[in-house]
């Protein structure tokens, strides 16, 4: 999994993501850290920022090529024309991604001389592009080094005491997406024992990063009535957001069955909820199209699994 902006229309929607995740994670507004995946036969493929991505197109095909360089040699020169404006800035992001899960030792060297760099303003941008937004991905990249050294619950240890007050990044989302030994479960309990809204807003947007299936029945529940937890209504779509990052056709049944039940209770019906021309749900459900490239219905159709 690899964790893009090039067209207009791309950078638009990857600079209203990271937006929206910098709020509710209270952290400054990076976004090299983005959610994608192809390939895999039994998880919807998932794109925050491909228009409709599907297995078999040029696209797709240029992302798979990323995905399965065999190391980091062939990786950072896409980072280095990316950052420098000689390539596509997509590809130096999935780059970065499939460098933190190579997790080759070599890396933290130029990890630390890229920061530097960056930091001290040494690189000139391309246009329209903060370099920063490369920091997410670097800072994701140590901390596999570190699951590589010691553990995820080493990991995960050290993340937990910094999400109240919101000292972490995306680069930390993403590596607690792919940590196991339990660390959604830990975050799951965390939420559902905190009284504070706010906080509660951070560990559900750190499960939307989770593939871990055990999510279902309670990412579920908050999509239906994120008010009985607390929470802002419009923030059912982190809930949304994680069950078809899951991608199985549990979490995508789930979803639809989710789907039902918040309108036949009327959570979304205010009308303030929509967007554009759409009212909520619609919105919600167009962004299904956007991410994955087919309808709820049609995965649900096509995904290995039990009815």
């Amino acid at each position: 999994m690899a964790q893009i902006l090039g067209s207009q229309r791309g950078r638009d929607r990857l600079a209203r993501v990271g937006a929206i995740v910098a709020l509710m994670l209270g952290a400054s507004p990076a976004t090299a850290q983005v959610q994608l995946r192809i390939g895999d036969a039994t998880r919807t493929t998932y794109s925050e920022l491909h228009e409709a991505l599907r297995d078999s197109t040029p696209a797709a095909d240029s992302v798979l090529q990323i995905l399965r360089a065999a190391g980091s040699r062939t990786l950072w020169p896409l980072v280095q024309r990316a950052a420098s404006g000689q390539g596509d800035w997509n590809s130096g992001l999935i780059a970065l991604n499939c460098i933190a899960a190579v997790r080759e030792t070599g890396s933290h060297d130029s990890v630390v001389q890229w920061r530097e760099r960056i930091e001290s303003g040494k690189l000139t941008p391309p246009p329209d592009v903060d370099l920063r937004d490369l920091l997410p991905g670097l800072h994701a990249i140590e901390l596999e080094l570190e699951r590589a050294r010691t553990s995820d619950i080493a990991v995960l240890t050290a993340l937990l005491p910094r999400i109240s007050g919101g000292e972490y990044d995306l680069g930390d989302a993403w590596v607690f997406g792919r940590l196991g030994q339990g660390a959604a479960d830990t975050v799951a309990q965390r939420f559902l024992a905190s009284s504070d809204s706010r906080l509660r807003i951070r560990y559900l947007t750190l499960l939307s990063f989770s593939t871990d299936t055990s999510l279902i029945p309670l990412l579920a529940r908050i999509y239906v009535a994120p008010d009985s937890f607390n929470l802002p209504l419009r923030i059912g779509t982190r809930a949304s957001d994680g069950l078809l990052w899951i991608g199985t056709r549990a979490s995508i049944a789930a979803l639809l069955d989710a789907r039902g039940r918040a309108r036949a209770r009327g959570t979304y019906a205010d009308p303030r909820l929509g967007h554009a021309d759409l009212d909520f749900l619609g919105s919600d459900s167009s962004q299904v199209i956007s991410r994955t490239g087919r309808w709820l219905t049609e995965w649900v159709g096509i995904l290995p699994g039990e009815n």
